[in-house]
């Protein structure tokens, strides 16, 4: 996923300073070209050898270092990457990159730096606190870069509460939103449904499917990736929240269409992966299984039509995308539901042939329009967003 792409890592003096080699290491595994810049302080904390060890560059350190391969190497290094991300940041480093100092490698090679700069302080709670340091922040912030806030806990120094540089996992998340991808979504708001519903019978029994959520999953997250703003409602599932999504958990398929209808007046595309339950117990259903215990025979009615309600209050310029999920005549089913929700893209799942369907990492699908059928090959279901997201581009345009 970042294979081409040049990260350059900054490093200042925090004992954080070991989970960057771990940052490293995670970057480096996605094929991505990792330089590194330590403070001198830093080295007390870690040896520029291990960076060395793990990014395959020289570790860079002394501005007047002469035994390196490049002519001016904070000059070399600020065009060549293409994001910059200064972790752990100390207050002192916050304070030159804020005020423009440039007396050592790492605040030289970030003045010279025309990508992204991405700064996670790390330090004691009450020095992050400090109105100098936080204005400080702010400029930091008036100047483009983005500040990512340090997570609250139990501190080195003693003291508990804000300070903390994130995890590895999490800074490696930041770096991927800013370059894996081509931002052709940028401006966009997306509202993207996945999962399935429940629709209780009882405290204990419930009707659902069993849709896993994955695809839905993936056509956010590769969205967030290409810069949309992002919001996804999801029914039930095993999977973990996207980062950088905005995430509203629903249950029945009521809550789902409450959700999607406060959001539809503001969202420029709406996507629905959910496999809603078509069917929930009425009422009749209900005092049934009260008066008889155990009677499980029971009366069903529909679930709100979710698409066919935004389909009705669509507003122009919005564009709407459906999923299909049928086991016969796919192909007539699925147009004449594109047509009858009045949807600009209907998404076929073919679920007779083998890695489509539920529960799967790949799936094979018919992208519909009104004017063409496109036939996609097996391939991941981060792939298959991509596609569907490549086509609401093109017919954003």
């Amino acid at each position: 996923m970042l294979k081409g792409k040049t990260v350059v890592l900054g490093v200042t003096g925090s004992i954080a300073a070991y989970k960057t080699a771990s940052l490293a290491s995670m970057l480096v595994k996605q094929h991505c070209d990792v330089h590194v810049i330590m403070t001198q302080n830093a080295t007390n904390f870690i040896n520029p050898i291990a960076f060395e060890t793990l990014t395959n560059h020289k570790c860079l350190v002394d501005t007047f270092d002469r035994n390196f391969q490049f002519h001016v190497a904070h000059v070399s290094l600020a065009q060549k990457a293409d994001v910059m991300m200064i972790a752990p940041a100390s207050a002192n480093i916050i304070a030159k990159l804020a005020h423009g100092i440039a007396d050592d490698m790492l605040s030289t090679t970030a003045l010279a730096c025309s990508a992204r700069i991405l700064v996670s302080p790390a330090m004691n709670v009450h020095m992050f606190h400090n109105p100098i340091v936080q204005d400080n922040i702010n400029t930091l912030k008036k100047y483009g870069m983005e500040v990512i806030s340090p997570v609250s806990g139990y501190l080195a120094c003693g003291d508990t509460g804000e300070g903390k540089m994130p995890e590895p996992e999490e800074l490696y998340q930041y770096i991927l939103r800013e370059i894996a991808c081509e931002k052709d979504l940028k401006g966009k708001k997306i509202m993207v449904t996945a999962g399935p519903t429940r629709e209780a019978i009882d405290p204990v029994r419930y009707i659902t499917n069993h849709s896993t959520g994955k695809m839905g999953y993936a056509i956010a997250k590769r969205a967030m990736l290409r810069g949309a703003d992002v919001t996804l409602i999801s029914g039930p599932v095993e999977l973990k929240p996207i980062p950088f999504v905005h995430f509203i958990p629903v249950v029945s398929a009521q809550d789902m269409f409450e959700a999607v209808r406060d959001g539809l007046g503001e969202c420029d595309v709406l996507i629905k992966s959910a496999a809603v339950a078509d069917y929930r117990p009425s009422e009749i259903s209900s005092e049934k299984i009260k008066k008889k215990d155990g009677d499980m025979s029971i009366a069903l009615e529909r679930t709100t039509d979710i698409l066919g309600y935004a389909g009705e209050h669509k507003k122009p310029g919005q564009i709407f995308c459906g999923f299909s999920m049928e086991t016969q005549n796919m192909l007539e089913n699925s147009r004449k539901k594109l047509k009858k929700k009045n949807l600009d893209l209907i998404v076929a799942n073919n679920l007779k042939q083998k890695g489509a369907g539920f529960g799967t990492d790949t799936n094979l699908v018919t992208l519909i329009s009104q004017k063409e059928e496109k036939e996609l090959e097996l391939m991941s279901k981060e792939d298959v967003a991509d596609r569907i997201l490549d086509y609401i581009v093109y017919l954003s345009k």
